[in-house]
């Protein structure tokens, strides 16, 4: 029989052991993460890419590159069709994706090659264009697609079903298309099909105009009612934010990770064989849509929105107001298709992982909750290395990173270590740090950066953050993602405030 005095005494002991723990920091997880590199937006040749995974992983593994995130095409279609007939007269380009490939295939491929390479971690996801229209006339010379270049990137789609069922135009197999019920135009369409049937008996040319109305009327009902039909088609003209929050909605559903895509590209505008394509940017998008994890702060274009104050600031400070559900997170994006094409390489565009293990959970973990910095440069230089970017709070050692949240009753203290691989001569290393939107400080120096600065602001019940960039004389870029700062009251702060203007 157990003796209950020992059976107290031991939960005592584990009682004061935890509390022990706590108070001294023993039980928190160490502040220290190891930095891994992955790239994002990979094209393989299971779609557009030119290149087979096997070859892009050996070239990666060179390059001192840990994780690709595979982003082949889930359907590359466009489709135009002459209306009132538009279901049945019509012409389709149905080039190489996932789902023509078959998404199972698709997955089966990178599961294969991750056996075969098991230091590279393969995360599958794709790159979707979820809706486009179409704009002037075949006949006139003008007709143009637009907005077939509005790309999300997708992450953590793992069963093909997740391929085959995204709401995106032509992807017949997703649950939101559908037949549209049979409703009052049906019997408004069998009006003149039965004025057909009436003419058909009648001699002469009447006969003929009853063969032609009824097979005018048959066509119209097929065309209506034969064939599923998407939530929003390409023959209605712009539909705003709501075909593509449709996917964000979905994907957020199945679990999975959803980013917008160089919101700002110039590059979606010219001939695409006989028509035209235009995608005009569309930075408004980020503030418009609601509940996706991030965009591309950094890839092969001028971008202005991670300016300070510009779009992204205004969805961070939305966040903070409480008036969005979670922030939204930076990171670097390649739309590698080939090596060498355009000037590019793989692994011009990396994004730094902040991990405690390189496993996929951990990348996808960081992934989650902004726990990485945006980088490019020619792979063949030097790397730079955000070693450091940390905030802490008057009297607390413990420290929080990108993606975290810290709670101060003061100035917070803000910790930044830049470096160069191998140390460069002749370079200018410029850093803004930039708080809830502004520019407060701007830091320089050459080959290296090691910045501990306490920044005197301090409004108690307001949560801010601070994010950071950084450029080079050599066209290298660092982006950070943010840190958050809750600002609470204590009994020190009227004192302080008081010191402050003193």
């Amino acid at each position: 029989m157990t003796n209950p005095l020992k059976h107290f005494a031991l939960i005592l002991a584990l009682t004061s052991f935890t509390l022990f723990c706590g108070c001294f920091g023993l039980a928190d997880e160490p502040d220290e993460y190891i930095q891994v590199t992955g790239l994002f937006d990979i094209h393989t040749n299971f779609s557009d890419g030119a290149h087979s995974l096997d070859y892009l992983i050996k070239l990666a593994e060179k390059r001192g590159i840990s994780v690709l995130f595979v982003s082949d095409h889930p359907r590359v279609t466009i489709e135009y069709g002459l209306r009132p007939f538009q279901n049945i007269l019509k012409k389709r380009v149905d080039r190489p994706s996932i789902n023509k490939g078959g998404a199972a295939n698709f997955l089966n491929m990178i599961q294969n090659a991750s056996k075969n390479h098991p230091e590279m971690i393969l995360i599958p996801g794709a790159e979707a264009a979820s809706f486009y229209y179409w704009r002037g006339s075949f006949f006139k010379k003008n007709l143009t697609v637009c907005d077939w270049e509005r790309h999300l990137l997708i992450v953590g789609l793992t069963e093909p079903k997740d391929y085959e069922e995204l709401p995106i135009l032509h992807n017949s197999s997703s649950r939101y298309y559908a037949r549209p019920p049979i409703s009052a135009g049906l019997f408004l369409l069998l009006i003149p099909f039965l004025a057909g049937l009436y003419l058909l008996k009648k001699p002469g040319i009447l006969r003929y105009f009853g063969v032609m109305i009824i097979i005018f009327s048959l066509l119209l009902i097929i065309n209506k009612y034969f064939f599923k039909n998407p939530p929003y088609d390409q023959y209605h003209g712009p539909q705003g934010t709501s075909p593509y929050q449709l996917l964000i909605d979905d994907l957020n559903s199945r679990g999975g990770m959803i980013f917008w895509n160089h919101p700002e590209t110039k590059s979606g505008q010219g001939k695409l064989g006989p028509i035209f394509k235009e995608t005009l940017p569309y930075p408004r998008l980020l503030l418009e849509s609601r509940d996706y994890t991030g965009f591309s702060a950094l890839y092969g274009d001028t971008i202005t929105l991670t300016e300070p104050g510009n779009i992204w600031d205004q969805v961070l400070t939305e966040y903070c107001l409480e008036l969005r559900k979670k922030p939204v997170w930076g990171i670097s994006t390649a739309d590698f298709h080939k090596e060498g094409e355009a000037g590019e390489k793989l692994g011009n565009f990396p994004t730094v992982f902040l991990v405690k293990n390189k496993t996929k959970d951990d990348i996808l973990d960081s992934l989650r909750n902004g726990r990485m910095y945006s980088y490019c440069g020619d792979i063949a230089t030097p790397r730079l290395a955000l070693e450091e970017f940390s905030i802490s709070a008057p009297g607390n050692s413990h420290k929080e990173f990108m993606g975290g949240e810290i709670i101060s009753e003061g100035y917070p203290r803000i910790k930044i270590r830049v470096s160069v691989e191998g140390g460069e001569q002749e370079n200018l290393l410029t850093l803004r740090l930039i708080r809830f939107g502004k520019l407060i400080k701007t830091f320089s120096n050459q080959s290296l950066l090691d910045i501990d600065f306490t920044d005197e602001f301090f409004e108690p019940g307001k949560k801010i953050y601070y994010r950071l960039d950084l450029n080079d004389k050599r066209n290298r870029t660092i982006v950070s993602n943010p840190i958050f700062v809750k600002f609470q009251a204590s009994r020190n702060t009227k004192s302080q405030a008081s010191e402050a203007i003193d």
